[in-house]
C-alpha cells in the first residue's frame, strides 16, 4: 500500500503552503492583547498588531502593507528564492557575536577584604580593618597582571574592589604602576577604577588618581537616613564622609571621574523619587536602579528575602517614570539599566554588561583575582565562594592562562548558560537581548540553568524588557528620550 493510499498519512503536497513569502527564524512575546513583540536570531525586533502577527504566521499578510515591508527589511521573511536575505541575516549575527572573540575586558582585583563598614546587605565576607592577612600581596598582584595582559581584548579595565580597597592602597599603587609599565609593550587601551566607599580618600589618593588617570566608583543608597541605615560604620556618618569626599573628588578631578551605584533595600522601596533627587543633588546624571543580590551578608541577615521581585519592579517602574518626567522637564538624567536594554534592542552591538550576555559573561567578559590568589569567573562567583561554594573557581594567579580559561568549571558554566538551549529561554521573545547568570541560579536554585519560572533573575528581566518594549513602541516623547539613551 502506498502512502497516497494510507489514510493515516497526508501526502507531501498537502504540506506545501501557497504563499508569496517564507518565514525566517524568530521568537515572539505578547505584550498585551493587541500587540506582539517579535525578534530574530540577530536581535532585530519590532512590535506589530496581534491581527497582523496572526496573518504573518498564516502566510496571509498583505505584501503591500507597511508591516510586511518592515518585517522584510528586518529579515523576518523572504519573498523570493534569492539567498541574499539569509546572507545578510548571517552577517548581522556575526556582528552580534563578534565580541565573544575579544574575550575578557574587565579584570577585578580584590586587593583586600578589610572594610570599615558593616553593611547588612554586603555580598562578601568582609573583615575588620586590622586583619591584614586578607590583603593581596605584590607577588600575587604581579602574577595577576601578567594574566591580564594575555587577554586578546584590546580594551582592558582593571577595577579594584574589596572590602574597602583603599585600606590596601600600596597594592593599588603597585598594580597601576606595574600595569602602565607592562602596557608599554602590550599597548592596550588601559583604564583603572577604584570601587570605594570614599572614607579613606585624601590628598595622596586624589593626586595619584590625577597623575595616573584613575577613575573612582562609590555606593550611595539615597538620602542620609537611608544610606546610613543601609551602610553603617563607626560614627554613623557614612553619608557625610562619602558626600564630603565626593565633592572633593569632583572639584579636583571633574564630575566624570567618579560614579555611584545604588542598592535597593526594603526600606527604600517607597522612596525612589527621593533617592533620584539625591543623586541629582550630588551632581550625578546617571543612576542604576538595582535590587539586592543573593550572596554573603545579604543572605545571612535575610536582607535579600525582605521583598519580592514584583515589589522591586514597582519601585523600578515608578523610578523610571520619574526619570522620564525629569527628562521632559529638561533634566537629562539616565537610568543605566534601561539605557543598556534600549541599546540592545535598537542596535546590532551587544553591551559589555555581564548579566545581559549569552553565554554568560562570567570569565569571558569579566574575571576576578581574589585577595588570596584564587581566580573566579565573576564578582558574584567569589561572593558565592565566601558562602562555601567554590565551584566557580578557575585556578590561581600562578597557573597558566590557557589552563585557567579552559578549566572545567568555566567551560561547564558557559555551556550550561547558553540561553538558546535552556528550557523556557529558547522560546522567549527576548532571548536575543537577555542573558544568563549561572552564579545567581546556583546561589538560589543550586543549578547552573535554574527553573526559569521560579527565577528572580528572569522575572526581573522579563518585566523590564516588556516595559521598555512597550514604551519604545509608543509615539511619545518618552519613546524619543529612551531612544536617545541608546547612544550611551
Amino acid at each position: 500500500m502506498s502512502i497516497a493510499d494510507n489514510k493515516l498519512f497526508k501526502t507531501e503536497e498537502s504540506f506545501e503552503i501557497s504563499s508569496p513569502y517564507k518565514l525566517l527564524p524568530f521568537n515572539f512575546h505578547r505584550l498585551d492583547k493587541s500587540s506582539v513583540f517579535i525578534s530574530n536570531i540577530a536581535g532585530e525586533n519590532t512590535v506589530i498588531p496581534s491581527e497582523d502577527f496572526k496573518k504573518f504566521c498564516d502566510h496571509k499578510l498583505n505584501t503591500t502593507t507597511e508591516t510586511f515591508k518592515s518585517l522584510k527589511s528586518k529579515h523576518f521573511l523572504m519573498d523570493s528564492d534569492d539567498l541574499l536575505p539569509v546572507e545578510l541575516l548571517a552577517l548581522k549575527l556575526r556582528t552580534k557575536i563578534k565580541p565573544l572573540s575579544e574575550f575578557t575586558g574587565l579584570h577585578i582585583f580584590v586587593n583586600t577584604l578589610r572594610c570599615d563598614y558593616t553593611c547588612s546587605y554586603c555580598q562578601v565576607s568582609r573583615q575588620t580593618e586590622d586583619k591584614e592577612k586578607f590583603d593581596m600581596t605584590e607577588e600575587q598582584a604581579l602574577a595577576a597582571l601578567h594574566l591580564v595582559f594575555q587577554s586578546p581584548n584590546q580594551n582592558i579595565k582593571i577595577e579594584f574592589q574589596g572590602g574597602e580597597p583603599l585600606l590596601n592602597f600600596p597594592i593599588i599603587k603597585y598594580v597601576v604602576r606595574e600595569g602602565e609599565r607592562l602596557n608599554q609593550e602590550y599597548k592596550k587601551n588601559l583604564q583603572f577604577v577604584i570601587a570605594t566607599n570614599l572614607s579613606f580618600v585624601d590628598d595622596e589618593v586624589i593626586d595619584f588618581c590625577a597623575i595616573h588617570d584613575v577613575y573612582l566608583s562609590t555606593s550611595i543608597d539615597g538620602p542620609s537616613d537611608i544610606h546610613n541605615k543601609n551602610r553603617p560604620r563607626p560614627g554613623k556618618n557614612g553619608h557625610e564622609l562619602t558626600t564630603k569626599s565626593l565633592s572633593k573628588i569632583q572639584e579636583a578631578l571633574g564630575f566624570d571621574r567618579v560614579s555611584a551605584l545604588l542598592t535597593t533595600t526594603a526600606g527604600a522601596l517607597d522612596r525612589v523619587e527621593e533617592i533620584i533627587d539625591e543623586y541629582l543633588r550630588l551632581g550625578f546624571m546617571n543612576i542604576f536602579l538595582r535590587p539586592l543580590s543573593p550572596y554573603g551578608f545579604a543572605i545571612k541577615t535575610k536582607s535579600f528575602s525582605k521583598y519580592q521581585t514584583s515589589e522591586w519592579f514597582e519601585f523600578y517602574k515608578k523610578g523610571l517614570d520619574y526619570i522620564l518626567k525629569l527628562n521632559k522637564d529638561g533634566i537629562h538624567i539616565r537610568e543605566q539599566y534601561a539605557a543598556l536594554i534600549v541599546r540592545k534592542l535598537l542596535s546590532p552591538f551587544p553591551t559589555k554588561y555581564v548579566d545581559l550576555q549569552s553565554p554568560a559573561g562570567a570569565g569571558i567578559s569579566a574575571v576576578v583575582y581574589n585577595y588570596d590568589g584564587k581566580i573566579y569567573a565573576s564578582d558574584e562567583a567569589r561572593m558565592l565562594k565566601e558562602m562555601g561554594d567554590d565551584s566557580f573557581c578557575l585556578g590561581t594567579v600562578f597557573d597558566e592562562y590557557s589552563e585557567i580559561f579552559t578549566s572545567d568549571n568555566l567551560v561547564s558554566a558557559l555551556d550550561e548558560s547558553e540561553a538558546h538551549s535552556a528550557p523556557m529561554c529558547r522560546d522567549c521573545g527576548f532571548l536575543e537581548h537577555c542573558g544568563a547568570d549561572p552564579v545567581y541560579h546556583v546561589a538560589t536554585q543550586k543549578d547552573h540553568v535554574g527553573h526559569k519560572a521560579l527565577s528572580g533573575f528572569c522575572a526581573k528581566n522579563m518585566s523590564i524588557f516588556e516595559l521598555i518594549a512597550k514604551k519604545l513602541n509608543e509615539d511619545t516623547e518618552e519613546s524619543m528620550i529612551l531612544k536617545n539613551w541608546a547612544r550611551y
